[in-house]
């Protein structure tokens, strides 16, 4: 049976023939690269969305590979890391740079070619990541000054994740599928919007106290639509987690927020994350009632807010992985302008 195309990236030509040697078997198409940089070309070329590589390699390490390959991609690519780097600490290193899973060496080829049986399994559910893009996406279309929006929070949220997998107190609850997941559903987040009157969403100016109550209830409708989902299939994670998002990401910290004044921990972790990367968004981007602040300015304002709207943590990667969002933001915003002039 033919199965997908797997890139396989390695310095040592002996390891590239022994990948080989165990994938074509069982099907797959195999090209090779003998290090990041010629790694970065042939997907390209290739459009590879299975990715196995050494960890240590010349020019370009497989860790800077798989932080390159999520920088660059705009569909999920799965990146399995071949390493004898097998301590929890080095996991987490390769989780934080957005790795998906890892074999060590010596690898055993009836493993290899099971955990990407398990890679398939991911990539196949991108029929139902587009689904739920195209829900939020069927929102957001109402008010055309959000342009990428969504595209840009997936990309902040999971960047975030990635460096939080490191944090010795989050890092726990934060693992692949985790990255997976928020990257998937953080475009519900505003699902809820879809019912609230043009007259409000696309209010140009200052909404009244009244007007503000219908506003926040989108948190409540995105969750409640959601909830029904939940009820026929309780034990679907990727539910539940876009349900926590959807209700909670206007939550604060220090417990202001909206719809239920959660504080503290009691806001989910992926509500959290969200919170930082929706508010930067909307910090950085222009609409029909305010200009767009600079990188450094939205820097600022999130760091003073830490602590009091958000997770002092979350804050901390943020100010991490500053320069990572203003580059997705300026990636976007060039993607933009050509879009503009092409229309």
């Amino acid at each position: 049976m033919t199965q997908g195309t797997v890139l396989i990236v390695d310095d040592n030509p002996a390891a590239l023939l022994m990948l080989r040697a165990a994938l074509e078997p069982a099907g797959y198409t195999v090209v090779e690269a003998s290090n990041g940089r010629e790694a970065l070309e042939q997907i390209e070329r290739h459009r590879s969305r299975l990715i196995i590589s050494d960890w240590e390699m010349p020019e370009m390490s497989g860790i800077e590979l798989c932080r390159e390959v999520r920088a660059r991609s705009q569909e999920y690519t799965f990146f399995l890391l071949v390493t004898g780097h097998d301590s929890p600490e080095e996991r987490v290193q390769g989780l934080s740079a957005g790795a998906d899973d890892f074999i060590s060496k010596p690898f055993n080829p009836e493993e290899l070619r099971a955990r990407l049986g398990t890679a398939e399994r991911v990539l196949s559910l991108e029929t139902r990541d587009i689904a739920i893009f195209a829900m939020a996406k069927l929102a957001e279309s109402r008010d055309p000054e959000t342009g990428a929006h969504l595209e840009r929070v997936q990309q902040y949220a999971r960047i975030l994740a990635q460096d939080l997998a490191t944090d010795p107190e989050l890092g726990p609850q934060i693992d692949a599928e985790f990255i997976r997941l928020i990257f998937s559903t953080s475009p519900l987040h505003d699902i809820g919007k879809v019912a609230i009157p043009d007259s409000i969403l696309l209010k140009p100016g200052r909404l009244s106290d009244r007007e503000f109550e219908i506003m926040k209830s989108h948190t409540t409708i995105g969750a409640a639509t959601l909830d029904a989902a939940l009820d026929r299939f309780p034990n679907v994670k990727f539910l539940q987690m876009a349900r926590d998002i959807a209700a909670s990401h206007h939550e604060r910290w220090d417990g202001t927020g909206y719809p239920k004044g959660l504080s503290g921990n009691s806001i989910p972790l992926p509500a959290r994350i969200v919170a930082v990367a929706d508010v930067y968004d909307a910090l950085v981007s222009k609409r029909v009632y305010k200009s767009a602040l600079a990188h450094e300015v939205a820097r600022g304002i999130i760091t003073e807010e830490g602590g009091s709207h958000f997770d002092q943590r979350v804050v901390e990667s943020f100010l991490r992985c500053s320069a990572q969002f203003e580059e997705v933001r300026m990636r976007h915003s060039e993607q933009d302008h050509v879009v503009r002039i092409a229309a």
